[in-house]
């Protein structure tokens, strides 16, 4: 990392402003050769005229900014140009850092990878960060910022410490035998390692609910043919995403729609009507529509409402739990409930209980999905899941063990190491600084 490094870090395009970063040993010296005057103050923004130095040329009048490290985003030297955000103007001061000893452009990731580096953030966070710069909707935005926060950095590093301790003084009773060590050493070191794995065992027993909401959830619309399920995804829409027509079986696939519900990342599948058919194309589309069903976070189940409180066999089989019955076609019943037996009563054509019904839907996806302050940081990425697996099987494997305590603690420095692995701060030899600072070894 003795490259300096300089990369836009605003979007492509015409725009109001654009800003260059820059990151490295020689973004000060960048910085006066494009100013032609001192360094700035640190973090005030200072308005100077930019100028190639090999021509001379005036690039732009811009505010720069200087952010001496450590205390910067990557832990190093830093500065920032605002520039006007014209391409013209954009590719000229790119061109002319170019031209400046030292400096190149970043490569995709390299800045947030310094920072890691420099151990201004963990991997969890930098995970974070791409998280909230890819969120889409408020509660993703919200869960990507509480992770950035270190919520789970702090939750994981409370644990990796547990760890270190009890690993350390089983180390200490294996090595240092002969010192002042309590007798009781091997229980109180198995008492902490069976409650770190129940915390563990219900970390991971979250049924993947921070994964399921980073990758957007999924809502299925399931019903007989001519309930009104495309009609309904339109509305949802608000555009003709779907063809309507009286013809059953008009729908032979599964339709997506991707939207946001009340801060919720969703994506809606209107699916083909579900009844019996022998027409080979419209089974296909049936068989989807039954496994959307089964793969959905939520099923929306429509029913046409001259034909209330009867449902078909095929409508009756999808209701369970994560179902909603959705009664469709209201506007054609003179007097009818707006919702009853836990069944909400809806107009697709009119919109009629469709706020009613997706101020349920909402409550019900919050419920589930977006509790802060109630339970602890939610697992956003498989790689957490995979390395907390791993530590738990360690850790059991060391509760069930009744042979030699140096194989035991082999068990242990697994799972130190599992665990290490989310973050990349924890190391194994971190074990001998909580050995020494624990216990007055050979004194």
């Amino acid at each position: 990392m003795t490259d300096t490094i300089f990369a836009l870090a605003s979007g492509r395009g015409r725009a109001g402003v654009a800003v260059i970063r820059l990151s490295g040993p020689a973004a000060g010296p960048a910085l006066e050769a494009l100013t032609g005057r001192p360094l700035p103050a640190p973090r005030r923004a200072v308005l100077g005229t930019l100028t190639a130095p090999e021509s001379g040329e005036w690039l732009d009048q811009a505010l720069v900014l200087w952010f001496p490290g450590p205390k910067s985003f990557t832990g190093e030297d830093c500065a920032e140009l605002q520039l006007h955000g014209g391409r013209a103007i954009i590719e000229g001061v790119l061109t002319a850092l170019s031209t400046i000893s030292g400096c190149r452009m970043a490569q995709a990731g390299e800045f947030t990878r310094r920072a890691l580096f420099n151990d201004r953030m963990d991997l969890t966070q930098v995970e974070a960060l791409a998280d909230l710069i890819a969120a889409d909707t408020a509660v993703q935005r919200r869960q990507a910022l509480r992770q950035l926060d270190g919520h789970l950095t702090r939750l994981y590093d409370g644990w990796a410490e547990r760890l270190l301790k009890a690993g350390a003084y089983l180390e200490a009773a294996i090595d240092f035998a002969e010192e002042e060590i309590p007798e009781d050493l091997d229980e109180e070191v198995r008492r902490a390692v069976d409650d770190l794995a129940k915390d563990l065992r219900r970390h991971l027993l979250d049924d993947r609910r921070g994964e399921r909401l980073r990758d957007g959830l999924s809502i299925a619309v399931l019903g007989a043919p001519n309930v009104g399920k495309s009609s309904f995804i339109n509305m949802l829409a608000q555009r003709d995403v779907a063809i309507v027509s009286d013809i059953a079986g008009t729908t032979r696939d599964v339709l997506d729609v991707h939207l946001d519900l009340g801060g919720f990342p969703v994506t809606v599948h209107d699916t083909a009507g579900l009844r019996e058919t022998k027409e080979a194309i419209e089974a296909e589309g049936i068989r989807r529509a039954r496994k959307a069903a089964e793969r959905a976070d939520l099923r929306l189940v429509l029913t046409d409402a001259a034909a209330w409180p009867d449902v078909s066999r095929e409508t009756e089989a999808l209701l369970d739990g994560r179902s909603i019955l959705v009664v469709n076609k209201v506007d054609r019943l003179p007097d009818h409930p707006v919702e009853k037996d836990g069944a909400f009563f809806i107009s697709a054509l009119t919109g009629e209980g469709i706020d009613r019904l997706l101020s349920d839907l909402i409550g019900r996806l919050a419920a589930e999905f977006d509790r802060p302050g109630v339970d602890a940081p939610l697992l956003t990425r498989a790689r957490h899941r995979e390395a907390l697996t791993e530590c738990l099987a360690s850790l059991d494997r060391f509760l069930a063990a009744g042979g030699p305590l140096d194989l035991a603690a082999e068990d242990l420095r697994l799972a130190v190491r599992a665990l290490g692995r989310i973050t990349g701060r924890v190391d194994v030899e971190d074990f001998l600084d909580v050995i020494f600072r624990d216990f007055c070894i050979g004194k």
